[in-house]
């Protein structure tokens, strides 16, 4: 009796724990990824794909097409598309780290009272709606914006100019700062909550044994406080540079020619060309180009953490 009112073993602890997760992922990510590869080896009909697999008079047909993946090989737009993409992203990524990493570090140290208001500053612009906040820096860029106005007052047009961030003096939409400027306003959050937690939780006798040793609060920061914060800095890395790759309304509302990313060319095949096919080969090397180096470094670090 007691066996048989036992629970089974696979609902027990750890194995749950580690289950439920993995049955997420194959559900919301694995399973969508298979569908999306089947496109990409279909043949185009003429409204959607047709089936790889045909059964007729008791034979099985298997039909797929990879001259999808030739064709992006050997296309100089894809790949220009690609290398824009991360491009942009890593940019997007080193500012993000830039602003957002001394926002996370006065959050940190901060009273303990006033923590959760920057908290609250910090998730305040997720309470309006992502389109809006894209849209608003249109006006803020667009000619008569006080921001444009403000660069051009201070000169700084002439750095962008020089820095190929912009085509002519005076104007900055549609251009490579302005995408810049969208994506990083839009995913500086992601960066600076995995920071703020890293950094919240770090030991502050280290720092008091610091200098006592006759180190500066300079070198401190640097021997001390980056180190022990790598973790918040690969995690804020990873949660902006993996959605600023796949970006598409930022691009489409504040870039310009000079800035195709892959997300509008996705766009492109799946409404333009109606060429489904093709638009899910550039989705499914798109995501192979960010999870296996991912799975790589994840491996890597796994190793690195065990030899310690």
């Amino acid at each position: 009796m007691s066996l048989a009112l036992r629970k089974p073993r696979w609902w027990r602890g750890r194995t749950a724990v580690i289950g439920i997760p993995y049955v997420w992922l194959l559900a919301f990510f694995f399973a969508p990824f298979l569908i999306v590869f089947k496109y990409s080896m279909a043949e185009m009909g003429a409204i959607a794909p047709q089936d790889v697999m045909t059964v007729a008079d008791g034979v099985i047909r298997l039909a797929l097409k990879y001259s999808n993946y030739v064709f992006i090989a050997t296309d100089d737009l894809y790949f220009k598309a690609y290398v824009s993409s991360v491009k942009y992203a890593a940019i997007t990524t080193l500012c993000c780290l830039f602003i957002g990493y001394p926002f996370a570090y006065f959050m940190a140290r901060s009273r303990p009272s006033l923590q959760p208001t920057l908290l609250m500053m910090v998730m305040l612009p997720f309470w309006t709606s992502f389109l809006l906040r894209v849209y608003a820096w249109k006006g803020l860029l667009g000619e008569g914006g006080w921001v444009a106005d403000a660069l051009t007052a201070l000169r700084i047009d002439h750095l962008l100019l020089a820095g190929g961030m912009i085509e002519a003096l005076d104007k900055y939409m549609h251009t490579p700062f302005s995408l810049v400027v969208g994506m990083t306003y839009t995913y500086l959050p992601f960066m600076i909550l995995p920071l703020y937690a890293n950094l919240a939780k770090m030991d502050l006798r280290l720092l008091e044994a610091a200098a006592d040793l006759g180190a500066t609060p300079w070198v401190a920061f640097w021997k001390v406080t980056v180190p022990l914060s790598k973790a918040g800095i690969i995690a804020g890395s990873m949660l902006v540079f993996i959605p600023c790759i796949g970006e598409f309304v930022t691009p489409e509302l504040l870039g310009g020619p000079e800035t195709l990313m892959i997300g509008r060319v996705i766009w492109d095949e799946f409404f333009s060309n109606n060429d489904w096919p093709m638009a899910s080969t550039v989705a499914v090397v798109l995501v192979l180009l960010i999870v296996v180096p991912l799975a790589v470094f994840n491996k890597y670090q796994a190793e690195a953490q065990e030899r310690k």
